[in-house]
């Protein structure tokens, strides 16, 4: 991958700047390993000069835990003198912030080597390399999120969050009741901002649900024909939703599970595939016919328990699985079956797909398509059979066989040839020792229920 031609990155710059000459700054972001959006601000008038010559960031941005800390284990911190790498703008991320007090604009970076080639550590690099495997096959991946989150109170009791109360009625949700419009109608000024805002800033979100938890949402994103930028969208759809959250004097979260005894937060993604004609190679009468849905589906299913580690990247990823909350742990598929770990929808024969229900919201876009493509171009290179669709309620057919634990999920990833052989080995390393470090640090923790149990009774 070349880096794009800079006068075709600098018309974008002068045409951005003169429609909006009220613009004072530039947020410049890149998103890290979990997801997290890092960056530098600049005045506009240092645009012109990013896109010609970029910025420089420490390598080490891809080396970070969860709390932002350097894990040099990784060999990408200390090890190279934390050395720079220079990130250059992606096309067509431009646009306002909508929330900014001074009128301010962000622009999404890719991290390159100072010679000009993609950094293989950047994870929108990694899912790049998967996606090029369908480019060589004359494939193009479409591909739609769908994004749930809490609203929480800004301020927690005793460190764990609660609802926020309703602006109309001054009282905190209770409601565990999916789909409800009145709870809607409780947080209309702060969800309809996060859609005005999405539509500015080119996010084509198009709808927002109440889901099964008090103060619970999900923002279903629209199909878009380009896997990575389906991802941007649902990185900046993250950063969108936080900032117009505490705009309306709310938090927000997407932890993968905040609450005991209530609904996780799941990051759920569509995907079809169009051939060279645009034509949706899924398409079928009977999905279950289709060879390629089947042997992509198989795909994804036998890959599934060593891609769990970036669906289910975190320690606290693992508290979301219970059937009662539809969140699969099992390998399964079925047709318009929310049991199922890949659920084919059954609609209008030119709209099958495969959705893919396991990740949690903690995941990085970029990391979980990868893993999910790479099961997919795995199973359509092979011809794998998924088996028999699932029926019914398959938490009462099926036992469990995913990792139930980080531990589990990163030695699954650490041993899979398949994944491998998509994702560069070194990033693999580089992931897993980063996750290791975090769970070290977990494992020698010591719960305030560990004190309860422990201290007065042993």
């Amino acid at each position: 991958m070349s880096v794009p031609p800079r006068a075709v990155q600098l018309n974008e710059a002068n045409a951005f700047l003169k429609e909006h000459p009220e613009v004072l700054y530039v947020d410049l972001l890149i998103a890290d390993m979990n997801g997290v959006v890092r960056g530098k601000r600049i005045e506009r008038t240092s645009l012109h000069k990013v896109y010609e010559k970029g910025i420089n960031l420490p390598a080490s941005l891809f080396a970070l835990d969860i709390n932002g800390s350097t894990v040099e284990s990784t060999g990408l911190g200390l090890d190279i003198g934390d050395a720079d790498r220079i990130c250059y703008p992606i096309p067509d991320t431009l646009c306002n912030e909508p929330w900014q007090k001074r009128p301010t604009a962000q622009l999404l970076m890719t991290m390159h080597e100072i010679e000009g080639e993609p950094f293989f550590a950047d994870p929108r690099e990694v899912l790049r390399q998967v996606v090029s495997k369908f480019d060589d096959m004359g494939l193009t991946i479409c591909a739609a999120f769908e994004l749930e989150f809490y609203l929480i109170d800004q301020e927690n009791v005793n460190g764990r969050p609660q609802p926020p109360r309703s602006p109309i009625s001054g009282k905190r949700p209770q409601s565990t009741q999916v789909y409800l419009i009145d709870d809607l109608d409780e947080y209309a000024d702060c969800l309809q901002d996060i859609l005005e805002g999405a539509k500015e800033q080119g996010i084509p979100a198009d709808a927002i649900v109440k889901e099964s938890a008090p103060a619970q949402f999900e923002v279903n994103l629209h199909h878009v024909p380009d896997a990575l930028k389906a991802c941007d969208y649902a990185v900046l759809l993250k950063r969108l939703i936080k900032n117009i959250a505490y705009d309306h004097e709310m938090d927000t979260t997407f932890m993968a599970k905040p609450y005991p005894g209530q609904a996780g937060n799941g990051l759920h993604v569509h995907i079809s595939i169009l051939d060279k004609d645009g034509h949706n190679i899924f398409t079928s009468e009977d999905p279950e016919q289709n060879a390629a849905l089947r042997h992509a589906v198989g795909g994804v299913l036998e890959t599934l328990p060593a891609s769990m580690a970036f669906l289910c990247p975190n320690v606290n990823s693992y508290r979301r699985f219970g059937a009662q909350f539809y969140v699969p742990n099992a390998q399964s598929w079925g047709l318009d079956n929310r049991t199922v770990a890949v659920r084919v929808p059954t609609g209008s024969a030119d709209a099958v797909r495969l959705e893919h229900r396991v990740a949690g919201a903690d995941a990085n876009p970029y990391l979980m398509m990868a893993a999910v493509l790479a099961g997919v171009h795995h199973g359509l290179t092979n011809k794998i059979e998924p088996g028999e669709p699932i029926e019914g309620n398959s938490y009462e057919q099926l036992e469990q066989s995913l990792p139930n634990n980080l531990r589990d999920a990163l030695r699954e990833l650490d041993d899979s040839e398949v994944l491998n052989k998509y994702i560069d080995p070194k990033y693999i390393d580089i992931f897993v020792a980063c996750k290791e470090s975090e769970l070290e640090e977990f494992e020698h923790s010591i719960s305030d229920l560990e004190y309860n149990w422990y201290l007065h009774t042993v």
